[in-house]
């Protein structure tokens, strides 16, 4: 169980973790984790179930993900072998820091054509499937073409979206005839199809290229120069050659954990990781020492991003080197909180994780940024386009992460596989949520590790976040430390203390949608999790 020994009733009701012997999935949507199980049944392996599990999110949670967006993965083989793809693109070849200043620009605008990227996700997408998928990349996504075609029905959740941004979306001829049919908000269950989508789905799956060069490449290019995105058209294509890399890898406690490298922050967690291991052991879980601590460790990583990293630099490396983590570590327990650095927790995006009965694991994410990205899609493809570039790109001269040619934007998706001495699967897992992912990926691992609690308890424990991160949008926000109820009116005392700012979010309004999926191998079982915070399930085979 928990380090607490038994679930406390004021945390409310818990679901027992997914269980299954053969290969097991997890997402955020059933739709989504239905089509990755009956892959698996099928002999898929663990990547020919994320393959079709991204493609089908793509249908069933619109705001958080699409082929206009990135995809980043980390992949453990069953001879222990661990590589990552990661999927995003750079800004316009004619962008910089200066031009946009001189324009009268404060600020990447969040939406419409200077706000995007080149998107990395089919490229990732197609190169994970190069090399370890097993079906046809058309027969696997085939169910979400069809899903355009005949329509999703729409769930609360994808209402909420397009009520939000419903003035932004039904100024796009196709988003509008996609998500507003009759130019309206839908209801709950009204299908939403779209032929240009399901078109361009079988298009890609033939051929991942076309989004990158030629008439679809060309119409996109078009339309973002048109709104004055500076776009030269060869950093698009350069967005079409993602190659697969190693994983980053640090320990933590008596697992190893891998991470995917930049521009994901990815190394952030491992910081994190680098100055609490052995600090929360045998602490309380989701105590406010626990939560106190993790949350000077998310801290330091977000000023050590603002003040010295960018995607384009090394000097993350040094971060998780040996000295720096024992000089954090020695800070983190002797100095006073300090609050209010340059550096919210916002954006949507969507994950899945997979595991098939030969140990192979996969964990996957893939993201627009905000909500509906730029909430412009490329013209007769019904392609909505990610606003990534706005989000992390800073129009400060000088700084690692200004805006420039050729700089990929700061990012917000990591995914991690943690192994045991020996090099096994021991868990496997994710969460979306923007500058979150890199603080709730932290506080599962550490439940898992630390406090021993099981998938579902450790996606389901109350959750914390250091706001903001440092997203383009939010620098100079002041800080607050934003936790769930449940931790309980003792807890929340007990932080604010030691100087947090706390901000109560409710019992389960912390965000995110967790996942995991673990390996019990004395028993030979697989346990896995979903979010209770989003519609997700967990499924087995």
């Amino acid at each position: 169980m928990s380090a607490l020994g038994e679930w406390p009733a004021a945390w409310g009701p818990v679901r027992t973790s997914a269980l299954a012997t053969g290969g097991m999935v997890s997402s955020s949507s059933p739709a989504v984790s239905q089509l990755g199980a009956r892959v698996l049944a099928e002999g898929g392996t663990a990547v020919d179930a994320a393959l079709a599990m991204t493609a089908m999110s793509w249908l069933a949670l619109p705001g958080q993900c699409g082929i206009g967006g990135d995809f980043f993965a980390v992949v453990r083989e069953p001879d222990g072998r661990v590589w990552t793809v990661n999927g995003s693109g750079f800004g316009p070849d004619g962008a910089s820091a200066e031009g946009y200043l001189d324009r009268g620009l404060t600020a990447v605008p969040l939406t419409g054509p200077q706000a995007v990227a080149a998107p990395g996700a089919i490229s990732a997408l197609a190169t994970l499937h190069g090399l370890g998928g097993t079906r046809d990349l058309a027969e696997l996504w085939a169910p979400a073409a069809a899903a355009a075609r005949d329509g999703m029905p729409c769930t609360a959740k994808n209402r909420r979206d397009i009520t939000e941004h419903a003035d932004s979306l039904v100024a796009d001829a196709d988003l509008s005839r996609w998500l507003m049919p009759a130019g309206r908000v839908p209801s709950v269950g009204d299908r939403l199809a779209s032929a240009a989508l399901a078109d361009s789905i079988e298009l890609l799956a033939r051929d991942p290229r076309a989004l990158y060069e030629g008439e679809v490449a060309q119409r996109a290019v078009d339309l973002l120069r048109a709104g004055g995105a500076p776009f030269s058209g060869d950093e698009w294509v350069l967005a079409g050659d993602v190659p697969a890399e190693d994983a980053i890898s640090a320990p933590y406690g008596d697992v190893t954990v891998h991470q995917t490298p930049p521009p994901s922050p990815g190394w952030m967690m491992l910081q994190q990781a680098g100055l609490l291991d052995g600090l929360l052991t045998g602490l309380p879980t989701s105590g406010a020492e626990s939560v106190h601590l993790l949350s000077l460790a998310a801290r330091r990583a977000f000023r050590d991003r603002y003040e010295r990293c960018a995607s384009d630099n090394d000097a993350w490396r040094a971060l998780l080197g040996a000295e720096e983590l024992a000089q954090g570590r020695a800070e983190l327990l002797g100095e006073p909180l300090s609050v209010g650095s340059p550096t919210g927790i916002a954006g949507d995006t969507t994950s899945c994780v997979a595991v098939d009965a030969d140990g192979r694991a996969i964990s996957a994410i893939s993201s627009l940024a905000f909500t509906f990205g730029a909430r412009i899609s490329i013209p007769d493809t019904a392609i909505a386009l990610n606003n990534r570039l706005a989000r992390g790109a800073y129009l400060l001269p000088g700084h690692p992460n200004a805006l420039a040619p050729r700089r990929k934007p700061l990012h917000t998706l990591n995914a991690w596989i943690a192994t045991d001495g020996t090099g096994r699967l021991r868990h496997v897992g994710n969460t979306p949520g923007g500058d979150g992912q890199v603080q709730w990926n932290m506080q599962v691992l550490s439940h898992l590790v630390d406090g021993g609690l099981d998938p579902q308890e450790a996606v389901s424990a109350p959750r914390t976040t250091v706001h903001p991160g440092s997203d383009a949008d939010a620098l100079g926000t002041p800080e607050t430390l934003q936790c769930e109820s449940r931790l309980g009116a003792d807890v929340l005392a007990g932080l604010m203390a030691q100087g947090h700012d706390v901000r109560d979010v409710g019992d389960w309004g912390g965000g995110g949608s967790a996942l995991v999926v673990s390996v019990d191998h004395e028993r030979g079982v697989l346990a896995g999790a979903a979010d209770p915070r989003m519609d997700g399930v967990a499924l087995g085979v």
